[in-house]
């Protein structure tokens, strides 16, 4: 029971997050695209993903260290869970160190890339402003909330996340207002995310017995550099096409980007909250060995996760180019209408979301070592794909990239996960598949055409998504009663209960 209290929420306070990201995330973008410009936008944009590079330091070991907390905390063996935290921590502080390097070799070069556009000092500086937050992460706050995630107290990082996001767009949008540049905007929100890690570091030191100077004579983290190739994909799959587009286009493209990017990671992130606390479920009933909980959370697990991609990014490759109509409306100096970029781009995030739950079991389990050739082949075609076709094919290019890595990797974990963790028939996993495109397909027709709609305004626009949203739950609905039905009969029941 108290198992399932978690789960719910973890589940609901992480979706709260996530709406909350959405709103905000629309909203500084917004203020920023119609207060400083196009060129401004994507320059922004173009140092926040050179910024999530950072992440690539983390090498994984964040990933592992979850995974490493599991078993101890199931066992309630504090001498254990202190000797991950020192050892995680360690880790943490040395690539802090290394990040500081890197900051200044980014303000020190970096601003050479856009010199046409900004000076020197001008683009050096907003460096500086936007980097303080990352590195007070790195320092002291990753390892608090890796712990606080495997111990299914999520909802605590959060609820801190989401109010400090409130803070932080109430006082740029104040700041933007009272007509501060762009560097002091910035900066305040820097100084704002402080305050997050500083909170978790508070929490953990009064709900946990941990001694962060813990001893130990043989390393703690298993596979500690095993999840390399998953984080490398992880954070080439997020920041490649923005980086590309920077060294190879132009900044518009990239403020183009930015703007469909705003859209998708949105609704990826969004969808992905539903589902933030299955992977400690999971790792928890591994740890147990608990085989047939295992299989029946994650068939149910499964079919949510493809139904709901189905359905969320059928909807949102109709309405993602009227929502630009509206969000860029005023704007002149760039054409942001491209409809076949916001298909290839929401097919792209709709496979990363298909791989969602045998990625999590890969992770659950700790298959690091075993699954790593999958993750260097997709972020090598990820590359490759991305730089070739980005001179002849612009925005295209990039998403055309992204988009066969996905598919790539969405096939290979899911025979992983069939063959070596889960031990159940392909006759399961490739009926998933095929009803996955019968909807998709179908969905697709039956609402193209609200593709070329110009709405009036948001309450326009919202009144379109209402359409096309009953449109794809009934084709969802249907097509998934013929196949599944006893699942469907499961959801009405639950509501119904409810």
């Amino acid at each position: 029971m108290l198992r399932k209290k978690k789960l719910l929420l973890n589940t609901f306070s992480s979706l709260l997050f996530q709406i909350t990201t959405i709103i905000c995330g629309f909203i500084l973008p917004h203020l920023i695209l119609h207060n400083f410009g196009s060129n401004v936008n994507g320059l922004v944009n173009s140092i926040t993903q050179f910024l999530q590079i950072i992440a690539f330091l983390e090498l994984g070991v964040g990933a592992v260290v979850q995974s490493s907390l599991y078993k101890p905390l199931v066992d309630t063996d504090n001498t254990k869970i202190s000797q991950i935290i020192t050892s995680a921590g360690k880790f943490f502080k040395r690539i802090a160190q290394v990040l500081l390097i890197y900051i200044i070799l980014l303000m020190a070069f970096f601003p050479f890339i856009v010199v046409k556009e900004f000076s020197w000092i001008y683009t050096a500086t907003l460096i500086f402003a936007m980097s303080i937050s990352s590195f007070a992460q790195y320092y002291f706050g990753i390892v608090d909330r890796l712990l606080l995630t495997a111990d299914q107290r999520g909802y605590i990082q959060y609820t801190a996340q989401m109010l400090t996001l409130i803070v932080n767009t109430v006082a740029c949008a104040v700041l933007i207002s009272l007509g501060s540049g762009i560097h002091f905007v910035k900066l305040s929100t820097s100084l704002i995310y402080l305050v997050r890690p500083v909170f978790l570091r508070y929490y953990v030191n009064k709900k946990y017995s941990i001694d962060r100077k813990a001893s130990y004579s043989v390393e703690p983290i298993k596979q500690k550099w095993n999840g390399v190739a998953q984080h490398v994909a992880a954070v080439v799959l997020d920041s490649t096409d923005a980086i590309v587009l920077t060294l190879f286009s132009t900044l518009a493209n990239v403020s183009v980007y930015s703007i469909y990017y705003l859209v998708v990671s949105g609704v990826k992130q969004l969808f992905s909250s539903t589902i933030n606390g299955v992977q400690a479920l999971l790792g928890e009933l591994w740890a147990e060995d608990d085989r047939a909980g295992l299989r029946k959370l994650f068939s149910q697990v499964e079919w949510g996760i493809h139904t709901g991609t189905v359905l969320i990014w059928g909807c949102t490759s109709i309405l993602i180019v009227p929502f630009v109509k509206v969000f860029t409306n005023g704007i002149s100096d760039t054409n942001y209408i491209v409809p076949t970029f916001a298909i290839l781009i929401s097919l792209a995030n709709a496979m990363y979301c298909l791989r969602m739950p045998y990625n999590i079991m890969i992770l659950a389990a700790g298959h690091y070592k075993q699954t790593q050739n999958n993750y260097i082949i997709a972020t090598f075609l990820n590359i490759v794909i991305s730089i070739v076709t980005v001179k002849f094919l612009g925005l295209i290019g990039v998403a055309v990239g992204t988009l066969v890595a996905m598919l790539y990797q969405t096939i290979w974990m899911a025979n992983y996960s069939s063959k070596h963790l889960l031990e159940w028939s392909y006759h399961t996993l490739f009926k998933q598949f095929f009803v996955d495109i019968i909807t998709a397909i179908i969905g697709y027709i039956l609402t193209s055409t609200f593709q070329l709609v110009t709405p009036s305004g948001y309450l326009s626009w919202f009144l379109l998504a209402i359409k096309v949203a009953v449109i794809w739950i009934i084709v969802v609905v249907c097509i998934n009663t013929i196949f599944y039905r006893d699942k469907i009969v499961s959801v009405k029941n639950r509501i119904l209960k409810k």
